[in-house]
Formats: C-alpha cells, sequence, structure tokens
C-alpha cells in the first residue's frame, strides 16, 4: 500500500494502473466498519482501491466540530492495508486549498438548501461539493463510492457531477448499522452508554415509519407523527423528521411514489442523521 500527501505524488502512483479500473473511497479518516463495507464494495468491482483521508475544514460549519473532529491516522492506514487498499491520499489543508484558492463548487435549490444544508448552512455542501470535485479531479477514478446513510450529500454529488460531466460512476452502499440498529458513524465513538441507548430511537422511528407505510398510511404528516411519539419517548433534541424525493429533496405530503425519510437529531452533545427510502404502493392486481 502506498500512501501519498500530494496530487502530483497520487497522480504519478496511478499513473501505471490506468490500464484497469479505479475505485476512490473518499473518507474524513476515524474509519469504523462503514467504511470497510465501502472498501470491500471497491476492491470486489475496481483493478486498484484509492482510500482518501482529508478533514475538510470547508464543510464544517461549527468549527469546535472540526476540531472535535477525532483524527487517527495510523488506525486508518492498518485499516485500510487489511481491506487491500492500494492508495491512499491523505494530504494537508495547504495542498487541497493552496495560497490564492479562490474557487467553490455550489449546487442550487432545495437538494442543498433544505435538511442539512438548512441546519448546517449553506457552505456545508458547497464545502461537499468542492472537495469531492477536487478529489474526483486528482484521481480520476471509473467509480467513487459512498453510503446511503449520507443521502442529502449523495444527491448533491449526483447532481454535481451530471451538471459537470465528471466521468464517474457512483455507487451508493447501504448504510452500515451495528448489531442493535443504529447507523455507523465517527461520531457514534462521542455517546455515552445512556445517550447510546436513546439514541436507538432513531433507527426505530424510520421502523416505525416504513411498517406504518406499509400498513397503508401514506400521508407523510400522519406518518411524521409516528416517528415523533418513538422520538420523544426517548428525550432526543430532534431538529428535522422530513419526507422528501430523494432527487430532488423537494418536500413530499403523500409517499405514493419512491419517498426518503430523513432524521437528525442531538443525543446529548452528539448530532446524528439516519433515513430510509419508504417503496412506492405496490400495484393492485384485479381478478377475473
Amino acid at each position: 500500500m502506498i500512501v501519498v500527501r500530494t496530487v502530483a505524488g497520487l497522480r504519478a502512483a496511478l499513473r501505471e494502473r490506468r490500464g484497469g479500473s479505479i475505485g476512490l473511497v473518499p473518507t474524513m479518516g476515524a474509519l469504523h466498519e462503514g467504511h470497510a463495507t465501502l472498501l470491500r464494495a471497491a476492491r470486489s468491482a475496481d483493478d486498484t482501491v484509492v482510500m482518501t483521508i482529508f478533514v475538510n475544514p470547508a464543510q464544517f460549519n461549527e468549527q469546535s466540530d472540526l476540531a472535535a473532529y477525532p483524527r487517527t491516522e495510523e488506525a486508518d492506514l492498518a485499516l485500510a492495508e487489511a481491506e487491500g487498499v492500494d492508495v491512499v491520499f491523505a494530504p494537508d489543508a495547504s495542498e487541497v486549498y493552496p495560497d490564492g484558492f479562490a474557487t467553490t463548487v455550489s449546487v442550487a435549490g432545495p437538494i442543498a438548501e433544505t435538511l442539512e444544508g438548512a441546519e448546517r448552512g449553506r457552505a456545508h455542501f458547497d464545502g461537499v461539493a468542492t472537495v469531492v470535485t477536487k478529489l474526483l479531479l486528482a484521481a480520476l477514478p471509473d467509480h467513487a463510492y459512498f453510503g446511503a446513510k449520507d443521502a442529502q450529500q449523495v444527491a448533491v454529488i449526483r447532481r454535481f457531477v451530471a451538471d459537470l460531466g465528471i466521468p464517474v460512476t457512483l455507487v451508493v452502499c447501504p448504510t452500515s448499522r451495528d448489531a442493535d440498529g443504529l447507523a455507523r458513524s465517527s461520531r457514534n465513538t462521542r455517546l455515552s452508554p445512556d445517550e447510546r441507548a436513546r439514541a436507538l430511537a432513531i433507527p426505530r422511528a424510520l421502523t416505525a415509519v416504513t411498517d406504518a407505510a406499509a400498513g397503508g398510511i401514506r400521508e407523510s404528516g400522519a406518518l411524521r407523527e409516528r416517528a415523533l411519539d418513538v422520538l420523544a419517548a426517548a428525550l432526543i433534541q430532534l431538529e428535522y423528521v422530513a419526507f422528501v424525493d430523494p432527487e430532488t429533496f423537494a418536500p413530499v405530503s403523500s409517499v405514493d411514489r419512491p419517498t426518503l425519510v430523513a432524521i437528525a437529531a442531538r443525543v446529548g452533545a452528539t448530532r446524528l442523521i439516519d433515513n430510509a427510502v419508504i417503496p412506492p404502493v405496490a400495484p393492485t392486481t384485479g381478478g377475473a
């Protein structure tokens, strides 16, 4: 496994590998089993696997959150090597944002301005779009791998990849969960045992919504009440429970087509997100 710190070093490492497919797994480090599932997906599909480690300051709206984000490069490199990563790109901020850097990639509309964009500030998705664009252009991969837990981030990336004509196929892997159902996140390490137990209300709320929809309740307001009942019992500080189109993130009032239900909440001082897709109503078949 090769570790490089510069774009020039990354391109040199990949130059002789261009005959086969290249898979890119962008991360901010603090790796866990969720990241490992992305690496395994890339390893199974691509000839060369590139993983990035970069804690992107441009996508943090709270400096305290940026400062608290765990940096565990030694452990991250060990996991990457165990999962068969070929090249790790781990630049400093000055390599990604050199002196005089003055360009921002920005996606307009509900896809970037609602939910996470509203809660974390418009600059959040501008930061995501800009850094992912730079990583894609640095590595020029055939495939780039992301987790479904960050559904809005994936939608933003899909939009600018299509709009800018970046030649990469996005591969979205299912949300990785611990045995108790909690979506895996680097932030989970901040939860106390009591907070973690309360955080389990988030996946339970999603299950309550999907079960209710399967049982025939299709009005998003009524489904939202099911989620609120579960979350309130756990004394969770809710930011939003939203029902949106999974591609445009426009709000949905009736879930008669595929609908994303997204939750963001704080458990203690830790902010968590999770989501699920409600499938469309199954067509009815009539008999003779």
